[in-house]
C-alpha cells in the first residue's frame, strides 16, 4: 500500500494565509497537531459539494396594460417621444 510508504515522509508546503489561519483555529479547537489539522482540512475539501436544487420560476401577474413579450417592441416604444 502506498500509504504505508508515506508514513514517514516530511515535506513543505506553503499555504495561503487564510487556510494557514484556520488550520491554526482548528488546532486551538481541537488541539490537533499541525499535520492532523491539515489532514481534517483537506479531508473536509475532498467531500463532494452537496446538488443545488434547480432554479424555479414563479411568475405572478404584474398588471400590465400592454405586452411585454417582445422586448424590443417595448424598448421601441418607450423610445416614441409620446410616451
Amino acid at each position: 500500500m502506498m500509504r504505508d510508504n508515506l508514513v514517514d515522509m516530511r515535506t513543505t508546503v506553503s499555504l495561503d494565509p487564510d487556510v494557514e489561519a484556520e488550520v491554526e483555529r482548528l488546532r486551538r479547537a481541537t488541539g490537533l497537531g499541525l499535520s492532523e489539522a491539515v489532514n481534517t482540512l483537506a479531508r473536509r475539501g475532498m467531500v463532494p459539494a452537496k446538488q443545488q436544487a434547480p432554479y424555479t420560476m414563479n411568475p405572478r401577474p404584474l398588471g400590465l396594460k400592454i405586452d411585454i413579450t417582445n422586448v424590443a417592441e417595448v424598448l421601441e416604444m418607450l423610445d416614441e417621444p409620446d410616451h
